[in-house]
């Protein structure tokens, strides 16, 4: 099941509205939540009560995509440690980036930001500007974010059975940095040095990539390898993709990513389990 929390805002139903289209992608019910603070002193003064959001979207939902299945549910609490529950069992829990009480100027809300460094399972954090679109000129699909030193197979297999449920290519990204005998010394990196450890780069995300390539021998893989910081090199080459795969250990690479995202993304904790293809995910495509 995919599940995606809602709130008054266009920006929330529009992270819905993509959460539908991937429910519908994966063959899955769509979960739709929405979490209410008890006794809200404002509910009276919104435009309708806590209680109906949830049943809203989803009729919404149901009327722009007819073959989608689901639920909604109203939950009495805190968003982010109730949502953070139910993501536990979910496919994917998906959010958008600021919800109904974000201020002018933060570009990620108290809920996501809580969610992307401690959310247990795969969560997808949907920028309002592009949730309902694809970006115009794009080139990739989905890109992924990969430490080819330690590469996160929960991560991998996301990103590549991503790419193969929307029969595009799939933009590996590994980021390096010079040694640290180069960034200690006092004169500039030879040009043949830099060429022979970017070809080693190059040789580790081949040989981090090689299992998934036999697992999934029909998704086409662009390899990158780029002199930046994760976060800096995700969000050069993710101007053009649809979807941003990334793994989450400590969360920062994750938080300074979403500062500027442009398209959905997805952000998946190390000790999740990889999902792998699954049977509703092997029909024709």
């Amino acid at each position: 099941m995919i599940i995606t929390g809602v709130d008054r805002s266009a920006r929330s139903r529009a992270a819905a509205d993509w959460a539908a289209r991937e429910a519908l992608l994966r063959g899955l019910p769509l979960h739709v939540v929405h979490v209410s603070a008890p006794d809200d002193p404002a509910a009276d003064e919104r435009p309708y009560r806590p209680e109906t959001v949830a049943d809203r979207v989803l009729a919404e939902l149901g009327r722009r995509h007819p073959e989608l299945t689901g639920r909604a549910d109203t939950l009495s609490g805190t968003a982010a440690p109730v949502l953070r529950g139910l993501a536990e069992d979910a496919e994917l829990l998906v959010l958008g980036l600021r919800g109904e009480g974000g201020r002018a100027g933060v570009a990620v809300g108290s809920t996501a930001a809580a969610l992307a460094v401690a959310c247990p399972g795969p969560l997808v954090l949907v920028p309002g500007a592009l949730a309902g679109a694809e970006p115009p000129g794009r080139a990739d699909g989905v890109t992924l974010g990969i430490d080819a030193r330690d590469p996160v197979a929960a991560v991998v297999d996301l990103a590549f059975e991503a790419a193969r449920l929307r029969g595009e290519r799939l933009h590996a990204v590994h980021a390096w940095t010079f040694p640290p005998q180069a960034t200690c010394s006092p004169f500039p990196v030879l040009e043949e040095d830099r060429a022979t450890w970017e070809d080693q780069e190059v040789q580790m995300l081949s040989d981090a990539l090689r299992p998934w390539r036999g697992k999934y021998p029909h998704v086409d893989v662009l390899e990158d390898v780029v002199l930046f910081t994760p976060a800096e090199a995700l969000a050069h080459t993710a101007r053009n993709s649809g979807l941003v795969v990334t793994g989450r250990r400590s969360g920062g690479t994750a938080l300074a990513l979403l500062e500027h995202a442009r398209c959905p993304v997805a952000v998946v904790p190390s000790c999740a389990v990889p999902v792998g293809p699954r049977p509703w995910a092997l029909r024709p495509l």
